[in-house]
């Protein structure tokens, strides 16, 4: 029987979530639609497929207490702390690791701590193909969301719709990869979205642990070795030193672009359950209630002719006159004012602060 493990990536600090996101307080550790964190639901999902005790999250030495209190029921050793970011290529490589130790051939469930997903009876039901697709394969295998318009903030999946010999998995509607794009922008969107062959990158992955770290091996090796030396060191004193020393010399580099772009077989699941990757100020608004005016609300606010706005004050008074289409996020020691449809620029409020040290603001 298939042994599985869930890994949830969660090392990140959501930059574009800032002045509410935080170093120490990051975005997946926050309510910000609907009741519990983001990475309280995400976990809480998984577990209906994942024992807890086979469960892993990958975050760093900041965020670590904040979620093991946010997320009891996974053992302290499986939440690893990454020194310092290096994309998910590494991230996913010293999950692996463990999980190899474990169980070889265990399938490893690997999801972004931060997306919202609204029909949890369809998203299960497309990992249960993922996890038979790959426990019974050598495939690597990434979930393609069904585009609903020419979104920028996303990466594109471009995949062979039609059946043929290098898919032999087509009945369940597992599709052949073609390629993988950046993200693009808004009119190479709108051609990615008439071509019909091409679905957003939802950046959740289902495959084998001895499978990936072989097509690490082959794609990364440099990242490979590195990785070598730390599984010597698993359930030793000398491991922590050894991470912190291998992720200095390992360079960052998504999965996507290190390994899923050069790997043969890698396979793509269409999935249509209500999935947001909650990746601006912008998308909260879209996925969040409106009032008879269009406004999202949250807070002290006192509102005249105000319009289409997203405004999160839960300690200030805030009054708005004869102003749409804004976002305004109040916090202790920070306000965020910002056109809609411009919060992808936010990631460049923190990069500024960082850049003058201002670091009591990150």
């Amino acid at each position: 029987m298939t042994q599985l493990f869930g890994v949830v990536m969660a090392g990140g600090v959501g930059t574009r979530f800032w002045p509410r996101s935080r170093e120490r307080n990051p975005k997946q550790a926050l309510e910000i639609i609907g009741k519990g964190t983001m990475i309280q639901n995400t976990a809480a999902r998984l577990a209906r497929k994942v024992p807890a005790q086979d469960m892993f999250v990958i975050t760093n030495k900041l965020q670590h207490g904040l979620l093991a209190k946010q997320l009891p029921f996974i053992k302290d050793d499986h939440i690893l702390d990454e020194p310092v970011g290096r994309n998910t290529a590494p991230c996913i490589g010293l999950a692996a690791l463990h999980i190899r130790r474990i169980a070889p051939d265990g399938v490893m469930i690997v999801l972004p701590a931060d997306h919202i997903i609204r029909n949890d009876t369809e998203f299960l039901r497309i990992l249960d193909v993922a996890v038979t697709t790959a426990a019974e394969s050598r495939a690597l295998l990434t979930i393609g969301i069904q585009p609903t318009h020419p979104e920028t903030g996303y990466g594109y999946i471009q995949v062979f719709t039609e059946q043929g010999p290098h898919n032999p998995y087509h009945d369940r509607n597992v599709l052949k990869v073609k390629t993988f794009a950046e993200k693009p922008n808004i009119q190479t969107a709108a051609q990615f979205l008439s071509s019909g062959d091409f679905l957003w990158n939802s950046g959740m992955f289902v495959w084998r642990a001895d499978v990936i770290l072989e097509e690490i091996r082959r794609c990364l090796p440099e990242l490979h070795t590195e990785l070598m030396k730390i599984d010597q060191t698993i359930g030793t004193t000398y491991y922590q030193p050894t991470v912190d020393m291998a992720y200095g010399l390992i360079r960052g580099i998504s999965i996507d672009y290190g390994v899923m772009e050069k790997a043969e077989k890698v396979f793509c699941i269409p999935g249509d359950f209500g999935w947001s990757d909650i990746g601006s100020w912008d998308e909260v608004f879209r996925q969040s209630g409106k009032d008879s005016s269009g406004n999202t609300v949250t807070g002290k606010v006192i509102q005249k002719d105000t319009k289409n706005c997203y405004i999160y004050s839960p300690d200030k008074v805030v009054a708005t006159i004869g102003v749409e289409d804004l976002i305004i996020v109040n916090t202790d020691d920070a306000l965020l004012i910002c056109k809609r449809g411009e919060s992808q620029e936010v990631k460049e409020v923190a990069d500024y602060l960082k850049r003058k040290q201002m670091n009591e603001y990150l």
